[in-house]
């Protein structure tokens, strides 16, 4: 333990000239002081004192012992001498006792220092017990061959072995010389004892580097390739905790650069992949093939300290969507028109993931923390296909519920298997969350579902978009289209999964596929009369009640307004077929 501030010589590490005589120190010590300090009111120069909070002693005694036969006789000791003593320190009922003695004898009936003492001000729940010495001007050593400590057992002293311990006495006549070879002799040898080690200790390091960097016949089956990680280690300052970008229950995510320059972003496990490396990478490597303007770029993945898994991926210069929308000063908030453009990025990536692979993936965990936003505030989708790694801990169990709370749907914490339409109920509740600036669960208030459910039975749906929308003077968003997304939102978070739209459906509402000229207060009176209420909303959980969310083909018929004019779409995102043959 070092305490800070704390001088060395007179002030035995312990104080400083300011720090000498505050009660907040919290320091109680007890010392054996071979010089005498005028300044601290110190008996002599060979005395033992009590000190609180202060080297101003509370109590204070010149180093002697009760001997002689009966134990009556008060003997000098001399604690510059180099011989070994013995020392108690105990205290209870308010009093404190110091008693000291020669090495290898009993320990005498009678205390040095017996005085009263109020430890109520200086003691805290937690403190630490040690030993503290420091040298002036004067240059002596203090040694502790043995030592015991116990707040309830007040023989523990009597079981230490206080015989053939080392023997510190000055020598006399023609010793001296003899002493000083020996030391020279120790001294050489722990020399050449500490260099053999540093250098078997480069040498192992080295080793263990060229170890890591080395690729196993099996991981050469995967791509991307393994990254050193020498090289991610370096190009993350060590994984210096400056250069961290994120946390996550499953790990941290650092900014770093590769030897070429490119900056990345590296996600480093918390726990353990060692056992099963092999499926895991199986697993990731099929996912870093996959290609899509909208899916966050996968670059590599190495091994780390303690076969910790550590991936690679591009690197987003504005961060995740929740930052963006939650936790940035106003200036830097999403406008209305990058708000839209993300959806539709999402919307777009979700779909390749469902559709567009070879084989179905699920994401399992979208949410708005895993989209990220390159420097163009278009919308990339993060840890795809990952949450079951990242959540099993080396424990392969499929049935295990991954999720978010608030994002995950009904039926995946009833029965636990995700599928397409528990990433679609996902997708609508970020985007109630977008609109609507508000997360899907807040402390003391409805969720986010039911809230916006409540408003468009009162036909207030407008009252659910985000206020700070409503003060953007360059970039005014569209109520109409903002309750269009709003309906969508709804709709995919149906707690019927039969009802939810598919994510090609999603794409094309986005899209404005279909639309027709339609009155926009028919929208709400369908909805309505679809969606009962969200307390019956609530309660289906519990029974086969079912809520009637609206349909797509509420969505889909009706035209967007933009201002006093009428468009097609409001929104620009490409054909569905564009999304993805552009992944491949």
């Amino acid at each position: 333990m070092v305490i800070n501030g704390a001088l060395s010589g007179n002030y035995l590490g312990l104080f400083n000239r300011s720090s000498s005589g505050d009660d907040s120190n919290h320091v109680f010590a007890v010392e054996f002081d071979d010089f005498r300090n005028e300044e601290f009111e110190e008996v002599n120069d060979n005395h033992v004192g009590v000190d609180l909070n202060s080297m101003i002693s509370k109590y204070s005694e010149p180093a002697e012992f009760w001997g002689g036969k009966n134990g009556e006789k008060l003997e000098k000791l001399k604690l510059s001498s180099g011989e070994n003593y013995q020392v108690w320190i105990e205290f209870r009922d308010f009093e404190i006792n110091v008693t000291m003695a020669p090495a290898g004898k009993r320990k005498p009936k009678k205390p040095l220092i017996s005085k009263p003492i109020n430890f109520s001000r200086v003691f805290l729940d937690e403190m630490y017990v040690g030993f503290s010495g420091s040298t002036g001007k004067m240059v002596d050593t203090c040694r502790i061959l043995a030592w015991s400590f116990s707040h309830s057992n007040f023989s523990i002293g009597d079981a230490l072995n206080t015989k053939h311990l080392p023997n510190y006495v000055n020598p006399k006549k023609f010793m001296y010389k003899s002493k000083v070879f020996i030391i020279c002799v120790i001294f050489g040898l722990v020399l050449v004892f500490g260099c053999c080690s540093l250098v078997l200790f480069i040498l192992m390091r080295i080793r263990k580097e060229e170890k890591e960097g080395e690729f196993e016949d099996w991981e050469l089956e995967y791509w991307p390739h393994k990254i050193s990680y020498k090289e991610i280690c370096d190009g993350t300052g060590g994984f210096c905790e400056e250069n961290v970008i994120g946390i996550g229950t499953s790990g941290k995510v650092y900014k770093g650069v590769l030897k070429g320059g490119e900056e990345v972003a590296v996600k480093r496990f918390n726990h353990d992949t060692q056992h099963g490396m092999r499926g895991f990478l199986a697993e990731i490597s099929s996912l870093g093939r996959m290609k899509h303007r909208n899916l966050l770029g996968f670059k590599g993945w190495s091994k780390g300290k303690g076969g910790k898994l550590i991936l690679v991926y591009d690197y987003m210069e504005n961060e995740s969507l929740d930052k963006r929308i939650f936790e940035c000063e106003e200036t830097k908030l999403l406008n209305w028109e990058q708000r839209i453009r993300v959806l539709e990025n999402v919307a777009s990536g979700v779909l390749y993931l469902h559709e567009g692979w070879e084989f179905e993936v699920l994401h399992r965990d979208i949410k708005a923390s895993n989209v990220l936003l390159d420097k163009d505030m278009n919308a990339r989708i993060g840890d795809f296909g990952l949450a079951r790694l990242q959540h099993q801990e080396l424990v392969t169990d499929t049935t295990r519920v991954v999720g978010t709370l608030g994002y995950m749907a009904p039926e995946l914490v009833k029965v636990g298997k995700p599928s397409t339409a528990t990433d679609v109920y996902s997708f609508g509740i970020l985007v109630l969350e977008v609109v609507c600036g508000r997360r899907p669960i807040v402390m003391d208030e409805p969720p986010l579902v039911e809230l916006v459910l409540s408003l468009m039975e009162k036909g207030e749906l407008s009252n659910a978009v985000d206020e700070r929308l409503k003060r953007q003077i360059e970039c005014k968003y569209n109520i109409v289209v903002a309750e269009r997304l709003l309906h969508l939102g709804l709709l995919c978070a149906s707690f019927d999964p039969c009802v939810r739209p598919t994510m090609r459906q999603v794409v094309k509402a986005l899209e404005g596929v279909k639309c027709t000229e339609c009155n926009e207060e028919c929208v709400h009176v369908s909805l309505i009369r679809k969606v009962n209420s969200a307390a019956s909303w609530s309660k289906s959980s519990t029974d086969s009640a079912r809520v009637n969310f609206p349909t797509l083909d509420d969505i889909l018929p009706y035209k967007y307004f933009s201002g006093d004019s009428l468009s097609v779409s409001c929104f620009s995102v490409e054909p569905i077929s564009d999304s993805l043959s552009e992944g491949r």
